[in-house]
């Protein structure tokens, strides 16, 4: 048993094993109780070594088994994100198709007259097929429309306050030439009343 395959590399601690545990079931000669312990020191320090290795491995085995629940972990938590994310996303979806717009209740142009009277870059073929595109021009068209006739209700308020005021004006000279009229008439009679007095023939005296 002394010979070189005593000394022969063992892959595994359970080779290891049964050969020391062949070594020391076995009653060799005390001649070969040297070389058995050669052999068994052999054994005991590829114990060593594979024990070395297999704490190594743990250790690594162990970083590698931590840095995967860390990826885990953090997988985990971006789906976690995501998913409020999508949750907040469809909330505010659900809001929008609830929201009651007041361009629901604004009375429009027909479509009709739409196309008749809108900006020719407003009711292109391209626009008509497209319904939302469509309705954006509309309502852009009607507070257009909107927008120009309450301008136009502005400058005819503000013609008839021009006007308002000019027969104000009108009048008030109107008045004011009557009065004066009036004043040049009575004035007149007046004067009349003064000649007539100045020229009425003298009453002769009565004979008696």
């Amino acid at each position: 048993m002394a010979d070189s395959a005593a000394f022969q590399f063992y892959a595994s601690a359970d080779e290891v094993f049964t050969k020391l545990r062949e070594i020391v079931e076995s009653s060799p000669p005390e001649n070969d109780a040297a070389a058995l312990q050669i052999v068994a020191m052999a054994l005991i320090g590829r114990l060593k070594s594979l024990n070395r290795a297999a704490n190594t491995a743990t250790r690594l085995q162990k970083e590698a088994t931590t840095e995967a629940r860390q990826e885990m972990d953090q997988s985990h938590l971006g789906l976690q994100n995501l998913l409020y994310e999508k949750r907040h996303l469809e909330r505010e979806i659900e809001k929008c198709r609830q929201f009651a717009s007041i361009y629901q209740d604004v009375p429009l142009h027909t479509l009709e007259e739409f196309k008749v009277l809108a900006p020719e870059e407003a009711r292109t073929p391209e626009v008509l097929a497209n319904e939302h595109e469509l309705m954006l021009n509309r309502l852009s068209f009607e507070l257009a429309e909107r927008q120009r006739l309450d301008q136009r209700k502005r400058d005819l308020i503000r013609q008839k306050e021009d006007l308002l005021r000019q027969s104000k004006a009108k009048a008030s000279t109107m008045d004011s030439v009557k009065a004066q009229i009036e004043l040049l008439v009575k004035t007149a009679a007046e004067v009349q009343k003064k000649v007539d007095d100045l020229v009425s023939p003298i009453p002769k005296p009565s004979s008696s």
